[in-house]
């Protein structure tokens, strides 16, 4: 098992980013044929999914997120710890912070349009490190 990170800008706010690029390079760099990519983001306000990262699609997720765990709640934490955040916390347990991507012949099984994205829900910019576990 081989230990790699991968360190992000974010600008909060549900801020997406593709990492697949990054991901696609580790592969190469540590010549996996077969194996499979584990990734954790450290923190409880970020996450890890797929998408297809097109505008439209961004902007449906950032709005679906919105509709399902809006940011101004009446939630417990915001009243516990007067941070204003208790949606990005909420968000970020809902898609988790982890994310395994399996690799055959040398490639991330994802589909034509699919992408690994990080989504940072918090209220601020932040530097986001996920941790990327290579097994083979």
């Amino acid at each position: 098992m081989k230990t790699r990170y991968i360190n992000l800008s974010t600008k909060g706010n549900t801020d997406i980013i593709d990492i697949t690029p990054y991901l696609e390079k580790l592969v190469k760099e540590e010549k996996v044929k077969e194996g499979i990519i584990f990734l954790n983001v450290i923190g409880s306000t970020a996450g890890l999914t797929t998408m297809e990262y097109e505008p439209g699609q961004i902007k449906d997720l950032k709005n679906i997120f919105e509709r399902i765990i809006p940011y101004r709640k009446d939630y417990a934490h915001n009243f516990t710890w007067h941070d204003d955040n208790a949606h990005s916390h909420l968000r970020s347990s809902l898609i988790k912070t982890n994310f395994f991507v399996p690799v055959t012949g040398g490639r991330l099984d994802l589909g034509t349009w699919q992408q690994v994205v990080l989504v940072d829900f918090d209220i601020r910019p932040r530097q986001r490190k996920i941790v990327v576990k290579i097994l083979t």
